[in-house]
């Protein structure tokens, strides 16, 4: 009887040692599968780093006036210049600033900060036609000024054109790619404090 006793008892031993053993087994697997995951996940983010470039050439004529006044407006001189701009706009997101952080607990990523649009103009104008005033001659700041307002004017434009949209869905291409890894993982992609769903829903709350 004392044999059958210690039979059952040296079973019951082993088989709490094998449960125990395989318990800890499938929390190493899980705490290595979740390290692999967060790797990989920042390597997506880390390969997404990277400079998004929207380009486009951009055509206009300008009309510059000024003018001079003397004696209380008794007397004014004014000048005129026609200004043809052909010219090349570039649109880009320097992911490199994008900022974000991973909770492997909770299978989450943070993404915290998504940079502005970055446009540059090179105007490359053309002064089609000069007319001085009698007493207000053309002079180098004038340039000077008449180049700054156009590079604005044409930032403006382009702010309200349809090149805008497609520098936004290259950056949401590129975005995509980590909302589409971590969905496959079974993490969830958090933007400012709301989760994306979808693609669809990335491009709501972003645009």
């Amino acid at each position: 009887m004392k044999d059958i006793f210690k039979y059952i008892i040296s079973g019951l031993i082993a088989v709490s040692i094998f449960y125990l053993g395989s318990r800890l087994l499938d929390r190493n697997e899980d705490r290595e599968l979740l390290l692999a995951q967060t790797a990989l996940i920042q390597k997506e983010i880390n390969n997404t780093s990277k400079l998004v470039v929207t380009e486009m050439k951009y055509a206009k004529v300008f009309t510059y006036e000024g003018t001079k006044s003397y004696g209380w407006d008794f007397f004014r001189s004014q000048k005129s210049a026609i200004i043809i701009s052909n010219a090349e706009a570039q649109i880009s997101y320097d992911l490199k600033q994008l900022k974000h952080e991973l909770d492997p607990e909770s299978k989450t990523i943070f993404i915290t900060y998504i940079p502005q649009p970055e446009i540059k103009v090179n105007p490359h104008l053309d002064y089609f036609k000069m007319d001085d005033g009698i007493l207000n001659k053309f002079e180098g700041r004038d340039i000077n000024k008449m180049e700054r307002q156009i590079t604005a004017k044409i930032k403006e434009d382009i702010l309200k054109d349809e090149v805008i949209k497609n520098a936004q869905n290259r950056l949401l291409t590129e975005l995509s790619n980590i909302y589409l890894l971590s969905s496959s993982m079974g993490w969830k992609l958090v933007y400012n404090d709301t989760e994306i769903n979808s693609t669809k829903e990335m491009d709501a709350i972003l645009f």
